[in-house]
């Protein structure tokens, strides 16, 4: 399997598209002074604290409070609210754990009045970012991601990725981060650590370190709401989350943003700097790799795969609905059980990939063709697990119903992706009703008259649908040979295959077109 990164920057936005073999799997976007991201860290003031939520609304900046619940507190709350409160009036003379005493761990079953209260200064990290009408979703427990470990402050303790199976491997892992972690840190080590030296880590290990020293810098002279400690971009943040021998290319249209990874790239992973290429010419990144067709054929209501089988996609505001539908694929076989188990293999892999592809989050039932062999229902739910391995969000699968459906819960910490696919008609302008088609011809001359006359243009090329081509030159005496009888003018009257019918434009002789 091989991985391509094809990232498109306009003044708007940066479009980032990941390949897998040369299909679109993911797609993300991240709008230029978009203030919130997950991983950010803000110092927030307490706006209200409601005891029948256990929970509070944090003032961040954002036109809606953030909701910090007291499960999303973190079990070392107290000691958190201690370093804000000592870092703020300055009795925290540096940011190092080494001698600062925690306080006791919080109760699972508390209350969130026990820990905050109204204008309290709360040091809180974006776990969602806000969706539709609602905020942000905040959590105290922070953690300060690297490229093969994750730091968590005011922790001891050290967690070692699961896809790490290797209990030789774990264990080496555990026995170098304790050798080099800093005292009141916790870590988490990450799978791409596997198989990485003490330098590797160490370098990370001081890299983390460094950006908790600017919070705590940023902390001492802040007034909420503020942001006091930014994630890295999306682009950085996929490379480090995802970058491994699999990728091939890297392709940004962009000299600026290509400069910036170039050195990430150095930091993290100096052999892939030669992956990294600029793409250069006048046909746009995401045309020249094939991704703006498949997007057009992927976020639509209705997804086509290449047997003929089709998937149809609902997006309610309480869940997602998928039915997959065997549309001209019962052809291929006269047994309805074996077909439907096709039709349903092919659609699980599909659907894994839609719901990476637009981020789909919450609750998904998928509407699989009904099977009546247990076994078959059983390798149907196993394709779907292996097929969301890949996927990085938190995401739960329930076995296949009785009624053939099966649901999904999966993590969703930013809004939905989408593309519009639908696009407006060109001849009615969406009105459903265009102008008599008696009348083209009579609206091209007077729109060519008042060029040749009015403008005095010299010569003029009149583009049109191939049917009015035809009309226009066809024939012993054509519309167009009187034309250059009437005004004495060069007239040329050219086919466009992709106009519509009623479509028309005008011309110079330089090329460039004459607006009327």
């Amino acid at each position: 399997m091989t991985n391509e990164l094809i990232i498109d920057v306009t003044s708007q936005e940066v479009v980032i598209a990941l390949m897998s073999d040369k299909r679109l799997v993911e797609l993300n976007r991240e709008r230029n002074g978009s203030q919130f991201s997950v991983g950010d860290i803000y110092l927030g003031r307490v706006r209200k604290v409601m005891p029948g939520l256990n929970a509070a609304f944090v003032d961040v900046g954002y036109e809606k409070d953030a909701f910090l619940h007291y499960f999303d507190l973190g079990p070392n709350v107290l000691s958190l609210n201690k370093f804000v409160k000592m870092s703020i009036t300055g009795k925290q003379k540096h940011a190092a754990l080494t001698y600062f005493k925690n306080e006791p761990e919080i109760h699972k079953d508390g209350k969130i009045t026990q820990v905050v209260q109204s204008d309290q200064h709360v040091l809180i990290q974006i776990a969602k970012e806000p969706i539709s009408t609602k905020g942000p979703r905040i959590t105290s427990e922070l953690s300060i991601a690297g490229r093969y470990i994750v730091l968590i402050p005011f922790s001891e303790k050290i967690s070692v990725s699961q896809k790490i199976k290797s209990g030789e491997e774990r264990d080496r892992l555990k026995r170098l981060i304790q050798s080099i972690r800093p005292k009141n840190f916790g870590v988490i080590i990450r799978t791409v650590a596997e198989g990485k030296g003490v330098a590797d880590l160490d370098a990370d290990m001081n890299d983390l370190v460094n950006k908790w020293n600017t919070c705590f810098q940023e902390l001492t002279k802040a007034k909420p709401p503020l942001r006091v400690l930014g994630e890295l971009n999306r682009t950085s943040a996929i490379l480090r989350d995802m970058l491994n021998s699999s990728f091939n290319a890297i392709h940004v249209n962009d000299q600026r943003m290509f400069e910036e990874m170039k050195m990430y790239l150095q930091s993290i992973a100096p052999d892939k700097e030669k992956i990294l290429k600029l793409h250069k010419g006048g046909v746009p990144i995401f045309e020249f790799h094939g991704i703006e067709r498949q997007m057009k054929a992927l976020f639509g209501k209705t997804v086509t795969m290449k047997s003929g089988a089709y998937l149809i996609v609902e997006h309610t505001e309480a869940l997602h609905v998928v039915d997959v539908n065997s549309g001209n694929r019962s052809k291929l076989h006269s047994d309805q059980e074996s077909n439907a188990l096709d039709v349903n293999m092919e659609a699980a892999g599909e659907v894994a990939r839609q719901l990476r592809l637009r981020d789909m989050g919450g609750i998904i039932v998928i509407d699989f063709i009904d099977m009546h062999s247990p076994q078959n229902r059983r390798a149907l739910y196993q394709k779907l697990r292996d097929e969301m391995k890949t996927d990085r969000a938190k995401h739960t699968i329930l076995p296949p119903s009785k009624f053939g459906l099966v649901q999904i819960t999966r993590e969703r910490v930013r809004p939905e992706t989408s593309v519009n696919t639908m696009e407006k008609c060109p001849s009615c302008n969406g009105t459903g009703e265009i102008q008599a088609s008696v009348l083209i011809i009579d609206q091209i001359e007077n729109n060519l008259r008042y060029i040749l006359k009015e403008q005095n243009e010299p010569q003029v090329t009149l583009c049109v649908h191939p049917y009015l081509e035809a009309y226009l030159t066809k024939g012993f005496i054509s519309r167009r040979m009187k034309w250059r009888w009437k005004y004495k003018k060069g007239i040329k009257v050219k086919a466009v295959n992709s106009y519509h019918m009623m479509e028309y434009h005008f011309y110079n002789k330089a090329e460039d077109e004459i607006k009327v």
